[in-house]
């Protein structure tokens, strides 16, 4: 078994820092990060076109990331069960079928690729257009155990006029991106839902006085750094709310395919926080939103 991705429309000749793509991948797995899965891939990356000695071609550039640490049968249990607050019953209704055996297209695993795509964008965005990408994260409830967190994230050095109107606002491509994360439940730019409690000449961002109209900037920045969805040269500033981790290690009561309730005690290795872990793949939604924009 392996997750994989084709990355389609990256430019020639850009050499390709490998080191930062394993340390990347090194975030995701969040092995030191406490609640985090005690499964363990090593995330070696084999890449199956799209490069020569590095460097990449202009072709599309398609990855594999072989599992070596996956254990199926640690799933059986819910051959027959649908557990609460999960998609093994609406992948059920929506196709007839399901793989029940973890590491499926509503697996966190898939977004390994995510970041291997994500890497590459980054890379590329710093090198051509002097454009970062950071993240940080905060954990709510008791900031102990099985909760759920807000990843922010800003990017920095856009200048103005990315994006496009109505259909293709910068904003809603961000979101739209970022929306497709597993456990992925908000997203908001600037002051976000803050911004109904202000007035609207508060929330209107002043502009600040400058010598060139080329390099304008605002006082504040509640819009999140895109207005009418496109960018207009300051920060771009967004966060993603990620729900708590609905599986329990204690077990769950779970829905059978005769309509019982059923107590099940799952197996598989799952994060009791994934906050951590989902900095490097918010940062790699973004990249890859951005850059194609750019491009």
């Amino acid at each position: 078994m392996a997750v994989g991705g084709v990355l389609d429309g990256f430019p020639s000749g850009v050499s390709i820092n490998f080191d930062f793509v394993k340390s990347e991948l090194g975030r995701r797995r969040g092995a030191a990060e406490k609640g985090s899965t005690t499964r363990q891939e090593t995330d070696e990356v084999e890449w199956l076109s799209g490069l020569l000695d590095g460097v990449t071609l202009g072709t599309p550039i398609a990855f594999a990331l072989h599992n070596i640490d996956c254990r199926s049968v640690d799933y059986d249990m819910l051959r027959s069960c649908y557990r609460p607050g999960h998609a093994d019953y609406t992948y059920q209704a929506r196709y007839g079928v399901r793989d029940f055996r973890g590491g499926g297209r509503a697996s966190a695993r898939e977004t390994a690729a995510r970041v291997v795509a994500g890497a590459l964008s980054k890379q590329w965005l710093m090198e051509q257009r002097g454009i970062s990408v950071v993240s940080s994260y905060r954990l709510g409830g008791s900031q102990t155990g099985n909760v759920g967190g807000v990843v922010s994230c800003t990017i920095q050095g856009v200048r103005a006029g990315v994006g496009s109107p109505v259909f293709g606002k910068l904003n809603a491509l961000l979101s739209a991106a970022e929306m497709t994360i597993p456990s992925a439940i908000g997203f908001e730019m600037g002051a976000g839902f803050e911004s109904i409690h202000m007035s609207g000449k508060q929330f209107a961002d002043a502009w600040e006085q400058r010598s060139d109209v080329a390099t304008v900037g605002t006082v504040t920045n509640h819009c999140g750094g895109i207005q009418g969805g496109i960018s207009n040269g300051m920060p771009i500033e967004f966060r993603v709310a990620f729900h708590p981790v609905t599986t329990q290690p204690d077990g769950m009561d779970c829905l059978t395919d005769k309509g019982e309730i059923q107590r099940v005690v799952s197996g598989g290795r799952h994060d009791l926080c994934q906050v951590p872990r989902a900095c490097v793949i918010v940062e790699a939604m973004a990249a890859m939103v951005l850059m194609d924009c750019l491009l």
